[in-house]
C-alpha cells in the first residue's frame, strides 16, 4: 500500500484580463499612449495635407495667368507684361548640383563609415564619430560663408585645370569669365554639407551587420576586406541607398548656402564651369521679398514642384528600407 503523502497542488494564479481580440490596449496607460500616438500620426498627415492644399491653391492662381509653359519655359518674369515664368532652369540647376554632390559625397561617406565602424581603433572611432555628428549640426549659412570666402576663390585654379584638360567633354568647357560661382562649386559645397548625414546613417547600418556572419568569414580565413565585401556591404546595401536618399533630400532643398555661393541666372548653359544657374530654394529665397502678391504665387508654384520632388525622394528611401527587413538590426 502506497503511504506517500499527497502534495497539494499550488493554487492557480489569478488569470489576468483577457487580451482584446483586436489587440487594442486595455489598461488606462496603454489607452492614453495609444490615443496620443494615433493622434500624433493623424496630426502629421493633416499638416502635410494642409501644406499640399495651400501650395496647390496658390500655384493654381499663378499658373492660370501664366502665358508661358510652366514646365519648359526658361523665363522668370511673373511681374512683367506679358506674364511669363517657368521652372526649366530651376529643375536643371537643382538636379545637376544635387547629382554632383551625390557623386562626390556618397563614396567618401561610405569610406568614412567603414573606417569608423570596422577599421579605426575604439579610442579614435568615438571622437571621430562625434566630430562627424558636429558637422551635421553646423548651420547652412556658415557653410555658405565658407563657400563664398574660401571655396570660390580657391576653385578658380581648379576650374582652369578642368577647362584645359577636360574641356573636350563640353561640360567642363569654360566659355565665360569671372569667379567660380557656378553649379560645379555649388555641387562641391552641397557634397560637404550632406557628407555627415550620409556618413552617420551608413555607419549605424554597418554597426548592425550580423556579427556571426563576420566571425564565420574570419574563421574561414577571409581577410578584413573580404569580410566587408562579403558580409558588411551586402547587408548594408539598402541602408547606403536610403542614407543617400536622405542626403539627396537635403541637397535638393538647400537654400542659404546655395544663395550665398551661386551667381543666379536664367540663361541656360550646359557648361558647368560658367557662372550662372539657379535652384528652386535659391530662387525663392532671392526673390520672395521683392515680389508682389502674384510674384509670390509664382514662387509658391515652384515650391510646390520642390515639395513633390522631396516627397518622392523620401518615399523612395522608405520603400527601399521596407524591402530590406535586416535594416532594422533584428538579426545583429
Amino acid at each position: 500500500m502506497n503511504t506517500t503523502p499527497t502534495v497539494p497542488a499550488p493554487p492557480a494564479e489569478p488569470a489576468g484580463p483577457p487580451p482584446s481580440a483586436k489587440g487594442t490596449a486595455t489598461r488606462p496607460g496603454d489607452k492614453i499612449f495609444l490615443g496620443l500616438s494615433r493622434g500624433s500620426g493623424i496630426l502629421l498627415l493633416t499638416l502635410m495635407a494642409a501644406i499640399a492644399a495651400f501650395l496647390t491653391y496658390r500655384a493654381y492662381i499663378a499658373i492660370s495667368e501664366n502665358e508661358a509653359n510652366f514646365l519648359t519655359s526658361f523665363e522668370w518674369n511673373p511681374q512683367g507684361e506679358p506674364v511669363e515664368f517657368g521652372i526649366a532652369i530651376l529643375v536643371y540647376g537643382t538636379i545637376v548640383s544635387s547629382i554632383i554632390a551625390m557623386v562626390i559625397a556618397v563614396p567618401i561617406a561610405v569610406g568614412i563609415a567603414l573606417f569608423v565602424s570596422h577599421y579605426a581603433p575604439r579610442r579614435l572611432a568615438a571622437p571621430l564619430a562625434y566630430v562627424i555628428d558636429l558637422l551635421a549640426a553646423v548651420p547652412s549659412i556658415v557653410y555658405g560663408l565658407w563657400g563664398a570666402l574660401v571655396l570660390v576663390p580657391y576653385l578658380g585654379g581648379m576650374n582652369k585645370w578642368l577647362d584645359q584638360y577636360l574641356g573636350w567633354t563640353y561640360i567642363f568647357d569654360k566659355t565665360g569669365t569671372g569667379p567660380a560661382r557656378n553649379l560645379f562649386t555649388v555641387g562641391i559645397l552641397l557634397a560637404v554639407m550632406i557628407l555627415p548625414v550620409i556618413t552617420n546613417v551608413t555607419r549605424e547600418v554597418f554597426l548592425q551587420s550580423p556579427k556571426m556572419h563576420e566571425e564565420a568569414a574570419l574563421a574561414l580565413g577571409a581577410t578584413r576586406w573580404e569580410v566587408i565585401r562579403m558580409s558588411v556591404l551586402p547587408f548594408g546595401r539598402s541602408g547606403i541607398i536610403s542614407a543617400s536618399m536622405l542626403g539627396l533630400g537635403r541637397a535638393l532643398g538647400e537654400t542659404m548656402a546655395v544663395a550665398t555661393v551661386l551667381s543666379p541666372s536664367f540663361l541656360f548653359s550646359g557648361h558647368l564651369l560658367d557662372p550662372g544657374g539657379g535652384t528652386f530654394a535659391q530662387n525663392i529665397a532671392a526673390k520672395f521679398n521683392e515680389a508682389d502678391e502674384f510674384g509670390r504665387d509664382a514662387l509658391i508654384a515652384s515650391g510646390l514642384v520642390l515639395f513633390v520632388m522631396t516627397l518622392l525622394v523620401n518615399g523612395a528611401a522608405r520603400l527601399i528600407i521596407a524591402r530590406r527587413k535586416e535594416y532594422s538590426g533584428a538579426n545583429a
